[in-house]
């Protein structure tokens, strides 16, 4: 389907925060935009307040004008998530509309437009985030499609006035194989996803021929230790082809220097911590020197960089309560958030309240989840988020407790979770996983700053 036929569009699933960004961006062009979803949510209501005809009910009345008969300038844009038996979906199947899935809307976007796609099972929402914010704060432009709220910009989508986008390439069913990227980063490969991948075998095939789909004389970027054999390498330290180096902690941010084979740039100051957060960096970098941005317009735009909602985000900043909220639902994710918590305040205890998200994720990687959150002091476990998953028989948050080998742990409910918390007012207090924990951050926030 081409771009410019495209007059409205309908998103089923429109609350997904990478559905969310594609509707914002075809309100922007001046297309009638409407979309469902199950929940009311606080970015489903600024979709609303921004114009966006958005519903709760999976039922054919609930369709704006305009979306109830079939016609050539409609496009119906849906999530993998949406149950097979959804009325809504089965009515455009049904009546001849034409259905894409968000990504393949990403690949009509980004056609004959110069695309940067950020892959990897994490870090491609900090990493296309930053990327982002480089190319906007410095004045060269793109247009952004990202997996989460920047704090800069209050949005997970931008829209500049050239012909250059920022893509968040999602491995979740291949969707990231609709992408031709001019410039491609690869930030991870660990396994994930084996619900639909079966194991890391397929998974990483996956990612080898997301390596292979850049256009000609394009580039792609690789965290060092990767299995790829072709493109550059980047990394903190290491032997890569583009490197931080010098990293430190001062006053609070993470310092580094940059070098690759023909820039240096020293004394780079990065308000986001740990080093899987330098190498993120590293990569946006270097993303942006092939664009031919100036390298001390480079430096002063990470310095000005605040974040991504979600990912190590201080909800309490104060000397008797430090709070700080991450979107971690990988062994490897919790990895680097703890690690990052452990260089800035190696002294503090460590309490930690997580909810696993998906029954399969939790039975697949049990041992890691296991063993990462037998390393903090205090762990309040919640029950699993099933998301799009029905219960498995025998997977639950005892399931994974009676793996975990920290005596100071146990199963909470949501509610029993904000009376302890007011109970012993942690000095340090971590807040991790991608389900609905969301819900719990302001109540905490306020039991932490009226103590």
């Amino acid at each position: 389907m081409e771009l410019e036929l495209i007059k409205r569009v309908y998103f089923i699933g429109a609350g997904g925060i990478g559905m969310s960004a594609l509707a914002r961006y075809f309100k922007k062009r001046g297309c009638l935009v409407g979309g469902y979803d199950k929940t009311r949510t606080v970015l489903t209501t600024t979709l609303e307040a921004e114009g966006i005809l958005i519903s709760y009910a999976d039922e054919l009345s609930t369709l704006p004008a305009g979306f109830e008969v079939h016609a050539e300038d409609t496009l119906i844009v849906y999530t993998p998530a949406i149950p097979a038996d959804s009325v809504l979906l089965n009515y455009f199947r049904n009546n001849g509309f034409n259905l894409q899935k968000r990504s393949q809307v990403l690949g009509i976007i980004s056609k004959g437009q110069f695309c940067i796609a950020v892959a990897g099972t994490h870090g491609k929402t900090t990493t296309s985030s930053i990327i982002a914010h480089i190319l906007t704060n410095t004045g060269y432009g793109c247009t952004a499609f990202l997996g989460g709220i920047t704090t800069n910009y209050q949005s997970n989508f931008l829209l500049g006035d050239n012909n250059v986008v920022v893509v968040e390439a999602d491995e979740y069913d291949r969707s990231f194989l609709t992408l031709h990227p001019d410039i491609a980063v690869i930030t991870s490969m660990d396994a994930d996803h084996l619900d639909i991948y079966g194991d890391a075998a397929h998974l990483q095939e996956s990612f080898h021929l997301f390596a292979r789909q850049q256009k000609d004389g394009g580039t792609l970027f690789f965290k060092e230790g990767l299995p790829i054999t072709e493109g550059i390498s980047y990394g903190a330290g290491t032997d890569a082809v583009v490197q931080a180096l010098n990293i430190r902690v001062e006053e609070g941010n993470f310092v580094f220097d940059y070098q690759d084979d023909q820039v240096n740039i020293s004394n780079i100051a990065l308000m986001l911590p740990g080093k899987h957060n330098v190498e993120n960096t590293t990569v946006a970098i270097a993303a942006a020197l092939k664009l031919g941005i100036d390298p001390e317009q480079i430096k002063i735009a990470i310095a000005a960089f605040k974040g991504v909602k979600r990912r190590f985000e201080y909800i309490v900043r104060e000397d008797k309560h430090i709070y700080i909220d991450d979107y971690a639902h990988h062994p490897e994710e919790l990895r680097a958030c703890f690690d990052a918590v452990r260089q800035l305040y190696p002294d503090k205890k460590m309490t930690v309240v997580f909810q696993p998200h998906l029954f399969s994720r939790t039975r697949d990687f049990a041992d890691g989840f296991a063993e990462v959150l037998s390393t903090v002091d205090e762990l309040l476990l919640l029950d699993i988020y099933p998301a799009r998953e029905l219960p498995m028989e025998g997977i639950d948050a005892a399931f994974l407790l009676n793996k975990i080998t920290l005596k100071n742990s146990n199963v909470y409910k949501k509610e029993d979770v904000l009376t302890h918390i007011q109970q012993i007012q942690p000095e340090l207090l971590i807040t991790v996983g991608a389900g609905d924990i969301d819900t719990l951050i302001q109540p905490l926030k306020n039991i932490l700053t009226n103590a």
